[in-house]
């Protein structure tokens, strides 16, 4: 997704980077409903015909602040999945995982994004296709690297066991009182021994 190319001098890209800033900002803030476009150009500290001439609906440019915000490098490749098993995958990849998912900023922005699902469709499929897509294809290559070690059924349903752990992350995290990394760490572990993971 890119902005729309205005007219005039080249763009600033540390303008951009400004909007789209405010946009993630805001949006995490009050929701879709709760932001406009003036607000985001006051925040970033430029003009609202700035904003304007890259995006023409507020929901275009906090669609793609979220992209950029979650579309970041997913570890490990598919390399490192036919290299390694399961278990030393999850000890390199866990830390940071648990990091990521007790960072209030990083449940913020999964709670807006599900309240946001029904009334605007389009945030949910940017962050369905960056974030969440991306960490199922790696699941779901781990639990095939998982059954042709047997540590899990032959015959079990990659797909829901996926459900079962991002449901199970998901729940936890927006819990009014969810753990810190280290009790994050101690719980992805869990869930990852209940699924044949992490033995």
């Amino acid at each position: 997704m890119t902005a729309a190319r205005g007219r005039g001098r080249p763009r600033a890209p540390e303008t951009d980077a400004s909007i789209l800033r405010a946009a993630l900002e805001l949006f995490v803030e009050r929701g879709v409903e709760g932001t406009s476009m003036e607000q985001i150009a006051k925040r970033a500290g430029v003009g609202k015909l700035t904003v304007y001439r890259r995006w023409s609906t507020k929901e275009d440019l906090i669609a793609q602040a979220v992209e950029e915000s979650v579309g970041g490098e997913v570890t490990p490749s598919a390399a490192e999945v036919e290299a390694l098993s399961p278990r030393d995958i999850i000890e390199r990849a866990l830390p940071a995982a648990a990091e990521m998912v007790a960072n209030p900023e990083f449940r913020a922005l999964v709670a807006r994004m599900m309240g946001s699902a029904v009334s605007h469709p389009k945030l949910m499929a940017v962050y369905w296709e960056h974030h969440i897509l991306p960490r199922r294809e790696l699941a779901s290559a781990m639990l095939r690297r998982a059954q042709a070690d047997g540590a899990v059924a032959a015959d079990a349903d990659l797909d829901v066991l996926i459900d079962m752990m991002a449901g199970a992350v998901t729940w936890r995290v927006l819990q009014p009182d969810p753990p810190d990394a280290a009790g994050m760490l101690v719980y992805l572990k869990a869930v990852y021994r209940q699924i044949g993971l992490y033995a």
